[in-house]
């Protein structure tokens, strides 16, 4: 009782496949690639006839811009055909958005739905060239490749977990026995940290941590949650542009000034970042700062004019991270970095009518195959985190675009050669 539709778009509103056709041919140099085609897939069980033929035009697609297949998409048999879905776990809005219509339109219970993305690859291609194309694609963080059988049953048997393990044998690991554990769980912190975790457990706890430890410390040693990349201590700097040496030069002044008489901070983009602020309220003169534990945003008391009358606002002012999360799932990252610069300002009772988006990264010009090991692809990196900034602003009615340019650095972007910086800012 599964009903499977594909949906693909019409001929000059397939802007997503001649851009995934030409990024695959330019990119990855796979000049052999001759067309691309993509279809979203969509699974429902248990959906009536009279729903599916109401959604069909609705829902699932608009006739103006889009065709739709019931059940099967043909292709030729020289096709190279693949799909992608999310892992399990993960956040499918294609498929909730889907579910929340379709119950709109039959006034039931909700319908149990799946999506997926469909690639159709023509031309010559290599078995080493396609599974090129298959690993730019699919970020493993958040998808896999899916089947392409129709599945008999989209209800989940979720089984029973078991015990948490104990990391057994991990304080006294050896090198190459604690690399062989790193890679295969793939964590998120670096090597040289797993090694610290190694000794903390050894000498502090005198015992071997559990798989959860291990996991929940991997997620908070993120750059998500530890600002790795703004609190890291500068031991060295080496400026070769003038104008950069004398505002360094400044800003070491400020913090000669700021943490007079008491411990300074390390030297880090952090400290770089607040230093202005610190001496302009050490100096008094941020009279009109308002300070409480329950902002987290730079707030300045004002006077606004309200019909003529003046009444005493707060102008709020929010800077959200992501670095992290941006780094590794870029169009959730930069999404959700939109997201904390708006909901934190609203739960403070402030009104949010304007934001800006600004990312680094390394240069996304430089050719995919001089990547860092287990890193995204600069340019993927770009152009993901500006759909994805625009995605989740369009869709809470911030009106936001991205440029159709191939290299979002034009629209806002500064270098930072192998990290990414999400950064929003909201008032």
């Amino acid at each position: 009782m599964v009903k499977r539709i594909f949906v693909q778009k019409k001929e000059g509103f397939n802007v997503e496949e001649k851009q995934t056709l030409n990024d695959l041919r330019e990119n990855l140099e796979i000049t052999n690639l001759k067309n691309v085609k993509i279809l979203n897939r969509y699974d429902v069980e248990d959906i009536t006839k009279e729903v599916f033929e109401a959604a069909k035009n609705t829902v699932f697609s608009e006739p103006q811009v889009d065709a739709c297949y019931e059940e099967e998409y043909k292709t030729n048999s020289e096709d190279i055909v693949f799909g992608v879905e999310f892992l399990p776990g993960q956040f499918d809005q294609r498929a909730n958005s889907l579910s929340e219509c379709l119950q709109i339109i039959s006034g039931g219970e909700r319908l149990t739905t799946k999506s997926a993305k469909i690639y159709v690859l023509t031309g010559n291609l290599s078995k080493e060239e396609v599974e090129k194309i298959k690993e730019y694609l699919i970020n493993p963080v958040d998808s896999r490749e899916c089947t392409l059988e129709k599945h008999e049953t989209l209800k989940q048997e979720i089984d029973e977990p078991e015990d948490v393990k104990v990391v057994e044998g991990f304080i006294l690991a050896a090198e190459e026995n604690l690399k062989e554990f790193y890679t295969k769980y793939g964590f998120a912190m670096d090597y040289e940290d797993l090694k610290f975790c190694q000794k903390y457990f050894r000498d502090e706890e005198k015992r071997d941590p559990t798989m959860t430890e291990m996991k929940m410390i991997d997620t908070y040693w993120s750059d998500h949650c530890r600002h790795t990349t703004f609190m890291t201590k500068f031991e060295t700097v080496d400026i070769e542009w003038d104008l950069l040496e004398k505002v360094f030069k400044d800003y070491k002044k400020s913090r000669d000034y700021v943490y007079e008489n008491k411990k300074a901070k390390d030297i880090c983009l952090m400290d770089i970042a607040t230093i202005a602020v610190k001496e302009l309220k050490k100096q008094g003169i941020l009279k009109n700062l308002d300070e409480s534990e329950e902002i987290n945003a730079c707030s300045i008391k004002a006077e606004i004019l309200v019909d003529g009358k003046p009444e005493e606002y707060l102008i709020m002012f929010k800077n959200e991270t992501h670095n992290h999360p941006t780094e590794i799932e870029p169009f959730g990252g930069a999404a959700t970095c939109l997201g904390g610069a708006i909901r934190d300002p609203l739960s403070g009772r402030v009104y949010v009518y304007q934001a800006m988006r600004v990312t680094g990264c390394g240069d996304p010009t430089v050719g995919i195959k001089d990547t860092m090991p287990n890193k995204l692809p600069q340019r993927k990196l770009t152009n993901e985190a500006a759909r994805g900034y625009s995605s989740y602003g369009n869709q809470i009615g911030l009106a936001t675009r991205t440029s159709s340019r191939n290299i979002p650095s034009r629209i806002c972007s500064k270098e930072i050669r192998n990290r990414s910086i999400s950064w929003s800012s909201a008032c």
